[in-house]
């Protein structure tokens, strides 16, 4: 498949107006932005470029004004996005990611841009697949990335997953264009490097990134048919309470093991707004408690079990202490409308039960009702349309069921 036709097939027939691009000053964005522009002269979306400059490496501004300088010769809109989170505590590469994507989201919906190329290739496949492949991951770890994901209200394309990086290197090569090497790409220090370096070895037993890629790609597929399996089975014993999620134990019992462990990761997903599931051994021990109807708590939520029903609902602890204005978005998923005055959400805690006149009529169990949002001022309960009094006030549940129903099969 040539560049030009990798792109075409992303976008369809019925491509976007504008599309934007991600452009690191690297060979694979580079030869990206390259072919949007070929693509455009043909009668493609307008492309516009955004390089995120994460301040980590000293080269990194001067790679953005490279990148600045080849757009306007290329009369391609161009703009630099800066990070100023260097300090950031943990993981700072994950960081870095996630400020990377939600600086490009924003950057596109200022622009009126809903879609943004990415330049990851087949060799990112099979590099990705190896790092992983050295942590146990299992399936969904495996799998290939997405070829298409949203992100911020914005749609996110790899139009060239199918592609190697040489080939694109050739593009840039035949057009006297030069790219800028990440030095990271050659400390062995960094896992990436590393994969690299296993890829090289592995060549004499026809263990190289196209094979590698291939399989990622085929477990994707496995993926897919999963989250479509496990969909299925939510659509059947599974439903929204309050905020809650509910499986009917006997439906959940008879799951085999993958999808109930499906249903549970998307429901923590879903509840605790998180992006990334827990890890192995974790799972486990959740989908035990779940298959022995015993009570646990996990990120921040807490499973339960009556006598038909499993419950998922977010745990008190996890809440006790966030605040927000009526009116703005509370615990990622409510927003509290309709009432008078200002007010202040937040859980009703057991201060908040005992001001309300009858907090059972809601329906929710103890440990769901003490959770739930409540309207406050000045210390005082104005309000707790979860427990049966919402005295004028409404609580909108922001990520509904079918938001749930999505998580399983993205």
């Amino acid at each position: 498949m040539s560049h030009a036709e990798a792109v075409r097939a992303q976008f369809g027939a019925a491509p976007p107006a504008r599309l934007g691009v991600a452009v690191s000053g690297g060979s694979d964005s580079l030869a990206l932005l390259h072919v949007l522009h070929d693509w455009h002269a043909g009668g493609g979306p307008l492309p516009r470029a955004a390089t995120v400059d994460h301040g980590l490496r000293p080269e990194a501004g001067e790679e953005a004004a490279q990148v600045a300088r080849l757009c306007a010769g290329l009369g391609i809109g161009h703009d630099t996005l800066r990070w100023q989170g260097t300090a950031a505590r943990g993981n700072l590469a994950d960081a870095a990611r996630r400020a990377r994507y939600r600086l490009l989201a924003g950057w596109a919906r200022r622009h009126g841009i809903a879609d943004v190329a990415i330049g990851h290739t087949a060799d990112d496949l099979a590099e990705t697949f190896l790092m992983r492949l050295a942590r146990g991951s299992g399936l969904d770890g495996l799998a290939a990335m997405r070829d298409r994901w949203q992100e911020g209200g914005v749609t996110f394309h790899r139009p060239l997953l199918a592609l190697r990086r040489e080939a694109l290197r050739d593009l840039l090569r035949a057009r006297g264009v030069a790219w800028a090497d990440d030095p990271t790409n050659d400390d062995p220090a960094y896992a990436r490097t590393r994969a690299r370096a296993a890829l090289a070895a592995m060549a004499p037993l026809d263990i190289g990134t196209d094979t590698l890629a291939a399989t990622a790609l085929r477990l994707r597929d496995a993926r897919a048919a999963l989250g479509h399996c496990a969909r299925r089975a939510a659509q059947d014993i599974a439903r929204e309470h309050g905020g809650d999620l509910l499986w009917r134990r006997d439906g959940f019992a008879d799951l085999p093991d993958e999808i109930a462990r499906r249903l549970l990761v998307a429901g923590l997903a879903w509840l605790n707004g998180r992006d990334y599931p827990p890890r192995g051994a974790a799972m486990a021990a959740l989908l035990g408690a779940a298959r022995a109807g015993r009570r646990m708590t996990l990120q921040g939520c807490v499973l339960s079990a009556s006598g038909d029903h499993l419950r998922l609902a977010r745990e008190y602890r996890a809440v006790a202490g966030l605040r927000a204005p009526a009116g703005t978005v509370w615990d990622g998923r409510w927003r509290a409308t309709g009432g008078s005055g200002r007010a202040t959400v937040a859980p009703l805690g057991a201060a908040g039960l005992r001001a309300c006149p009858d907090w059972r009529a809601g329906g929710l169990p103890h440990g769901s009702a003490l959770a739930s949002p409540g309207l406050w001022r000045e210390g005082a309960l104005l309000a707790a349309p979860l427990a049966g009094w919402p005295n004028g006030w409404r609580l909108d549940l922001l990520r509904g069921f079918d938001a749930y129903l999505d998580r399983l099969a993205a």
